[in-house]
């Protein structure tokens, strides 16, 4: 069986490693340069070949960077990178999964008195329901 550090070494893991040093470091810059309203809605994928990629949650969001392409490029280029070109992409990210509904009991107070009540009410079908109610708080 292999060692884990020899499997660390394969030259696929090595290159998705350099991939994902290179993400973080464009990320990082476009949180220093970037507005905090739009680099929340947005991250930055790379920098390669004098190009800034960018891939924003919506549409809204593409076209406000967009519009401020010229400020950053002037602000990327105070920080020290060699860009000429933004590119905007938008990525919609998957909705997220649906809170669970929280089931909401009835105090043993309220069962009782829901009974009470059905009990004044029998034989309607107000008190038959709030019959049903009050045994399934129980």
């Amino acid at each position: 069986m292999r060692q884990f550090n020899s499997l660390l070494k394969q030259p696929e893991l090595i290159a998705l490693n350099a991939r994902n040093l290179e993400a973080q470091a464009a990320q990082e810059i476009w949180k220093a340069v970037a507005p905090d309203n739009l680099a929340q809605f947005s991250h930055a994928s790379s920098i390669k070949n004098k190009q800034f990629n960018l891939f924003a949650d919506n549409n809204a969001v593409a076209a406000k960077i967009k519009l401020f392409i010229p400020s950053l490029l002037i602000k990327l280029e105070n920080q020290g990178c060699e860009v000429t070109s933004i590119q905007v992409k938008v990525q919609v990210k998957s909705t997220p999964p649906p809170k669970a509904k929280r089931i909401k009991k009835l105090s043993s107070h309220a069962a009782t008195e829901l009974n009470q009540l059905s009990e004044k009410l029998s034989g309607t079908p107000l008190g038959e329901a709030l019959a049903r109610l009050a045994t399934k708080a129980k």
